[in-house]
């Protein structure tokens, strides 16, 4: 038995739209996984983000925001049916929150985690925005009261304070074992799928309030050549004004949408990327269960 005895496990990072999931998976790993935008459904897909520290292995599962009137349409009811199922295989669940809100859609998120079993860990998150700190306290009391919490951490994850704090927590409660990642991995996701995502944090970025949940982003061709990646994306709306929504004026929104994510490529890729991007009409794709899962929305695997 070696003397140095390691730690390994899931820890999935859970809770309602825009509370800072994904804010949180990129402070915690140190670069950016998963995309983020200050609108619900940023997040569509899991997102395994792989922390290695001397003593442990860590792999963060970023989730969709869970909420409410899941039955609407085919893709509410796919972003709460992917976050909701990665509690079969994790071994410890964050719980994240907002300082001094507390909202139906988080009362919902913790009476989803009712049945897990392991340990479950509630995050304070964005408790800078707080200017009188005083108020803190009474509502950390009253979330912690709310059920048994392993650990209740105010942080904040646009910053990192405190972050440290929770990974130490979470370190603590991950079983004994070896890694299951190589120690320089971070993701399990494809650079296919991380420029799809690139170019969907943009769009929803620029893009007017609605549109952002009437398109998803496919991308058609991917070729690696020696110091330079070539990427075709195509960008899928639902009407044919979404399209020139899109576009923009003389092709202008489409040309910034292009320049920003491929500036963001080549941070993470770490070469010189080639980007082309078409824009496309499918009606009702995100009402539709069979195209959903011809466009990359697929139930999560884990193992």
């Amino acid at each position: 038995m070696s003397a140095t005895m390691t730690r390994a496990g899931y820890a999935a990072l859970l809770g309602r739209p825009n509370v800072g999931k994904s804010t949180l998976l990129n402070r915690l790993i140190g670069q950016k996984l998963s995309i983020t935008a200050p609108k619900p459904q940023t997040t569509r897909h899991v997102i395994l983000g792989i922390q290695t520290l001397p003593e442990a292995q860590i792999v963060y599962v970023d989730t969709p925001g869970l909420h409410r009137q899941s039955g609407r349409r085919a893709m509410n009811r796919y972003l709460n049916r992917t976050a909701a199922s990665v509690l079969g295989y994790v071994d410890v669940a964050v719980f994240l929150i907002e300082a001094l809100r507390w909202t139906d859609e988080d009362e919902d998120v913790m009476n989803r985690l009712a049945d897990f079993q392991g340990p479950v860990v509630l995050a304070v998150n964005k408790v800078d925005r707080i200017a009188d700190k005083a108020q803190l306290l009474p509502f950390l009391q009253e979330a912690a009261a709310r059920r048994d919490f392993t650990e209740v951490v105010p942080l904040a994850a646009i910053n990192g304070n405190n972050v440290a704090a929770l990974e130490e927590v979470i370190v603590g409660l991950l079983p004994t074992g070896d890694f299951p990642f190589p120690p320089d991995q971070i993701t399990t996701a494809s650079e296919r799928f991380l420029a799809a995502e690139l170019i969907r944090e943009k769009l929803t970025r620029l893009l007017r309030e609605e549109l952002p949940y009437a398109l998803t982003v496919e991308i058609e061709r991917f070729v690696e050549e020696e110091r330079l990646v070539r990427i075709h994306a195509m960008i899928w709306v639902e009407r044919d004004s979404q399209k020139g929504i899109v576009i923009g004026e003389k092709g202008a929104t489409l040309r910034e949408v292009g320049r920003q994510a491929r500036e963001d490529m080549e941070r993470l890729f770490d070469r010189k990327v080639f980007l082309q991007t078409w824009v496309k009409v499918r009606e009702g794709w995100s009402d539709d269960e069979r195209a959903l899962r011809s466009l990359g929305y697929a139930d999560p695997d884990l193992s």
